[in-house]
């Protein structure tokens, strides 16, 4: 046994997963944080993904994607879906990639960063991670199912449709992994039957050929909406493999994950776009909108199952949101920290989605935006740190990302220099212009793109001039 295969076998010895026994069991607690997933609790197939990825984005917060091209920047139909084909089978692409990490080690995504960025240049990446899944995506996805369900029983106030809403997105998570698991799997049949024949009613009222008359750069915002939505799911990707056995297929595992996002991405924000010349003077970023293009019956189903829709999301976003927070390195009392994290975390969304119930669509859109800025420069590092890594030991890469004096300030560093150079150059919307953005607006937003390649290249670099070192002071 090597050094490295002693020390995650160490990890999985004290184990609570391991202790409890927690395996596939659905309605208990799953114990611990973001412990390794030991080999005697691993289970599943990677087809379960495909339904896991995609039952989340059966929601109106996808449709909303859609809305914005032509609504906000004037996009035509056919560009506003050629630019979320695109941002959408980018962030999908990544996502298949860190899924297939799940397997390979039992970790948490933003415990495999450590890698890229060592145990205390992780808290940038993971702490960003927590506040933007663990409440903005939160609230984010509150907001709409809360919208929804108000335009289903106007009678009961925004604020107590919001809470009812938070009240079951909290016990998923707090009950955890395999909930979550099960929920989107039983979560489909209903969605994909529902949202499927509002699609008809939505695309049969629309005029697909309409001309737009985009604001400069619109094609390249819209395109980084799409890519800020799907790719919103990357720091959370092995989170949801890692209970998978090491045996699986690494293929079939990027494969279901990517598809899932891909399919019900680009189906669901080509009817937000539609939805807009349907809908005509009236449209708007408002679940009652897109529903009124539909029959009433069809028209209230619809709404019931966008709250369900938000509720599938947000018990990924809750879940993972925690599991970002232990990655902190925040010593917490190990048998219930993530449920507890979870419920804490869910209450301080709760917070921020009253204060967002008004001007949303604005809202959504700087948002997704925002998500892409950080997450560009995050994949740039993790992505490039794994192609250097390419062909060491599993077991090594695993006993790195869970030793807690790894030093790699080359990850942070590289992330924190590309994100503030690309957001201060080609950012594009309300809360921030850039400098080059400014001159030349047919830029439009490319600052994920930017970010990526500037984060990546820095990294590259810095890892031969800032060797990265374990606890046991050898370079890694």
């Amino acid at each position: 046994m090597t050094p490295a295969e002693g020390r995650a076998l160490s990890v999985e010895d004290a184990n609570p997963i391991a202790a409890e026994h927690y395996g596939a069991k659905t309605l208990a607690v799953e114990p611990g944080g973001i412990e390794q997933i030991p080999d005697s609790e691993r289970h599943g197939r990677p087809v379960n993904l495909l339904w896991t990825w995609m039952s989340p984005n059966l929601e109106f917060a996808t449709v909303a994607v859609g809305i914005i091209g032509p609504l906000f920047f004037g996009l035509s139909f056919k560009q506003t879906l050629a630019a979320i084909v695109l941002g959408t089978v980018l962030g999908s692409v990544t996502h298949g990639i860190l899924s297939s990490w799940g397997p390979q080690h039992g970790l948490a995504q933003m415990v495999l960063s450590r890698t890229g960025f060592g145990f205390r240049g992780n808290i940038l990446p993971a702490g960003l991670n927590s506040l933007v899944a663990g409440i903005g995506w939160f609230a984010v996805n509150s907001i709409s199912g809360a919208l929804a369900l108000h335009a289903l029983v106007g009678s009961l106030p925004t604020w107590v449709c919001l809470v009812v809403v938070v009240a079951a997105q909290l016990l998923i998570a707090f009950l955890g992994h395999n909930l979550v698991h099960a929920f989107e799997r039983y979560a489909l049949p209903l969605l994909g039957v529902v949202f499927a024949a509002g699609l008809y009613f939505v695309f049969s009222k629309a005029d697909l050929g309409a001309p737009g008359k985009p604001v400069p750069g619109a094609f390249l915002i819209q395109t980084a909406a799409a890519f800020g939505y799907a790719c919103g799911w990357n720091p959370y990707a092995s989170d949801y493999t890692r209970y998978l056995p090491r045996t699986s297929n690494l293929k079939a595992v990027g494969l279901f994950a990517g598809l899932g996002i891909t399919i019900s991405c680009i189906v669901l924000e080509a009817a937000g776009a539609a939805m807009v010349s349907a809908a005509g003077k009236a449209a708007a970023v408002d679940p009652g909108v897109y529903t009124g293009l539909m029959p009433a019956w069809l028209g209230a189903l619809t709404l019931l199952c966008i709250a369900l829709g938000a509720v599938a999301a947000n018990a990924l976003n809750i879940y993972s949101g925690a599991m970002s927070f232990l990655a902190l390195g925040i010593k917490l009392p190990p048998h219930r920290a993530r449920a507890v994290v979870a419920v804490i975390f869910g209450l301080l969304g709760l917070v921020l989605a009253l204060f967002g119930l008004q001007n949303a669509g604005t809202n959504y859109e700087n948002f997704l935006l925002v998500i892409a800025y950080w997450i560009g420069p995050w994949l740039g590092v993790a992505l490039t740190d794994r192609f250097l890594r390419r062909g060491d030991p599993r077991a090594e890469v695993t006993a790195i990302a869970t030793d807690r004096h790894y030093v790699n300030w080359a990850g942070a560093i590289a992330m924190f220099v590309a994100m503030v150079l690309s957001i201060w150059l080609f950012s594009n919307q309300q809360l921030c212009t850039g400098v080059i953005v400014k001159a030349h607006p047919g830029v439009g937003d490319i600052t994920f793109l930017v970010g990526f390649v500037l984060a990546a290249g820095l990294y590259a670099v810095l890892r031969r001039l800032l060797p990265a070192r374990t606890s046991s002071g050898r370079t890694a």
